[in-house]
């Protein structure tokens, strides 16, 4: 299944970016701890590399990710001389109280009443950056929800005389070109209801759980998931949960629904979904499967078009 998900109002967000982008001297770009990889919008890296603008990309939800693997993160992303990583999470006061510095590092020649630093907050859907922004302000000015797209148009606050804050509606991508991005994404609730079907969004889900952290799943539904693939796992929460359609057989929708929202509520236990080798592996196998797929379309291509001269010349 191929996930995509790009309602209208992204696009004139990332417009209206692109314009704001040349009068920010900093992007705050939020991202999911659990999948910081599939959860960078490259429209965000796109723009702010056009104007070299520095970025402090944080690892927002750090209490829902594997600290491992976090950890391989932000050494990831800080080979990067332009970027600061920060794993953090928005429920401590004492994390976010560090962002401010942080951002100030990047551009230490702003930060004064006639040149005020400013920031642009940037992600996709339901990271975490309204609450990040309300907890900066230490006010509500940012609506939020557990929901993707909750933000819908730009805003600039300033923070204090010295600090002016800029906020943007989720970013999307027009095109997800890798599959399992679509699904991480999808499983931690990135994407719009609409745009999936959640059952085999929770098939991947236990798939990838089967090879990553199976004692998770032993500990939480009492399974035996040696001999398990995705969907049996889904069949075993039904069965363990008591969760029945008409005949005995299980409800595989409402299992599928338990399962999602025990990984997005971290109730199964700290979770990433990606690693940067994991990733470095994934993008490689896309990367051969686009070009056998171009060198068929090429060659079909060639045949078609074989055809078509030898029917001209027997006319």
């Amino acid at each position: 299944m191929a996930i995509q998900w790009f309602p209208g109002h992204m696009a004139a967000a990332k417009k209206k970016a692109a314009e704001q982008m040349a009068d920010v001297d900093v992007v705050i770009e939020v991202v999911d701890a659990r999948l910081p990889e599939a959860s960078c919008n490259p429209l965000v890296e796109e723009l702010r590399k056009f104007r070299g603008r520095p970025c402090l990309k944080i690892l927002n939800k750090v209490d829902l990710a594997d600290p491992d693997a976090t950890a391989a993160w932000v050494t990831h992303y800080e080979r990067d001389p332009d970027v600061t990583a920060y794993a953090m999470t928005t429920k401590k006061p004492a994390d976010v109280a560090r962002v401010i510095d942080k951002v100030r590092a990047l551009a230490p020649h702003r930060g004064q009443p006639t040149k005020p630093l400013r920031m642009m907050i940037m992600g996709i859907p339901n990271v975490g950056k309204s609450t990040l922004m309300n907890a900066l302000l230490k006010r509500r000015v940012a609506k939020v929800g557990d929901e993707p797209a909750v933000t819908k148009q730009q805003q600039k606050i300033y923070l204090d005389l010295n600090t002016v804050l800029i906020d943007t509606p989720g970013l999307l991508w027009p095109k997800i070109a890798m599959p399992s991005d679509g699904l991480m994404l999808a499983a931690s609730h990135a994407i719009g209801a609409n745009a999936l079907i959640e059952e085999e969004v929770a098939v991947f889900l236990a798939e990838e759980l089967l090879r990553r952290y199976p004692a998770l799943l032993k500990a939480r539904y009492g399974l035996k998931v040696e001999a398990l693939d995705g969907i049996g796992v889904v069949e075993g929460v039904a069965m363990r949960r008591g969760y029945r359609v008409r005949g005995g057989e299980p409800d595989f929708e409402k299992a599928s629904h338990m399962l999602l929202q025990d990984y997005r509520s971290g109730v199964l236990g700290r979770i990433s979904l990606e690693t940067p080798q994991t990733r470095e592996a994934a993008l490689a196998i896309h990367i051969e499967a686009e070009r056998v797929k171009a060198e068929k379309a090429a060659i079909k291509a060639a045949e078609k078009e074989a055809e078509r001269m030898k029917g001209k010349r027997g006319t």
